[in-house]
């Protein structure tokens, strides 16, 4: 892709966000705030490549075009001070939307003149190989361009390319850390929610795409491993439940046998013994129904009697 077909596509990118700022409700903050956030990122991006490569090479092999470029730079430093301040506003501000449409007029003015005027010098000097050439060059440094405005940065040769590619790689640090940050939050709140039965907290993550983008790789894979260990919890507690409601049956069980066993009836050897082995007074040993008759019956009388008689001495005597 050559250089002026790679500024165009990202002018009409912007433009694209800034129709959706416009047709945003009053009210509508936090659709607003995703959205600025998304402006802040490509004109930072898109800024970092044309000061880098565009305008010097400009400046450099195309004559007539010195004012513009030096006007261009100017428009840039506007809005960088503008998207610096918007960066930490939050969207209910009320100079928040003044802010904006002030960025939004200044930028469309700004492309306006770029594709009216430079580009058409630029594109006619060049021609269409160097313009691919630098097109890839300015698509290599997109991959290191800052993503947030530095307006207080140099943004002319050599300052911008060593100052652009060291803020380029801090905020790509800064991003990827917010990103892990708001992901680990939203993976706490889904825990949370999952705990106590609820709906999961429907939060997006903010700032720029590579911040989203890590938020979101965050919150997933934390919830997966969430969702594992409750699982995993869920499952050991489950078999408990069983293996303990098992032994309370086994328990039921053994205890309806042990009641629905029959008592075994004492056999009549086994009755006999054990009356004689419980203390019963002298008089009451003989059973009255024994079916003892004559001698047999007067001798056991006779006993019971003697035994009776000397039994009541030796209580006496005590």
């Amino acid at each position: 892709m050559d250089a002026i077909t790679l500024l165009k596509n990202d002018h009409k990118t912007v433009n694209r966000l800034f129709r959706d700022y416009e047709a945003a409700g009053d009210r509508a903050f936090t659709e607003k705030r995703a959205i600025v956030d998304r402006i802040i990122e490509e004109l930072s991006i898109h800024a970092a490549i044309e000061e880098q490569l565009f305008y010097p090479v400009a400046r450099a092999t195309v004559s007539g075009v010195e004012a513009v470029t030096l006007e261009s730079l100017e428009e840039h430093h506007i809005v960088k001070w503008v998207l610096s301040e918007l960066d930490s506003m939050p969207a209910d501000h009320e100079r928040f939307d003044a802010k904006v449409t002030v960025l939004i007029e200044n930028v469309r003015h700004h492309v306006k003149e770029e594709e009216d005027d430079l580009f058409p010098k630029v594109r006619e000097e060049l021609g269409r190989a160097a313009l691919r050439e630098l097109g890839d060059a300015m698509e290599t440094a997109r991959g290191l361009a800052p993503t947030k405005p530095h307006p207080e940065a140099p943004d002319t040769p050599p300052g911008n390319v060593v100052t652009g590619t060291a803020s380029g790689v801090a905020d790509r640090i800064g991003d990827t850390m917010s990103g892990i940050a708001q992901g680990s939050m939203q993976a706490a709140g889904d825990v949370v929610a999952t705990i106590l039965g609820k709906r999961k907290p429907r939060r997006s993550a903010t700032g720029s795409t590579r911040a989203r983008t890590t938020a979101n790789k965050v919150r997933t894979e934390l919830d997966d491993a969430a969702q594992s260990v409750i699982d995993a919890v869920t499952s050991s507690e489950g078999k408990a439940s069983k293996a303990s409601n098992g032994s309370a049956r086994s328990a039921q069980k053994s205890s309806a046998k042990v009641a629905r066993k029959p008592v075994a009836k004492p056999s009549a050897k086994a009755s006999v013994t054990a009356a004689k082995r419980t203390p019963r007074p002298a008089a009451k040993r003989v059973k009255r129904n024994t079916p003892l008759k004559g001698t047999a019956a007067k001798t056991a009388a006779t006993t019971t009697a003697t035994k009776a008689k000397s039994a009541a001495k030796r209580a006496a005597r005590a």
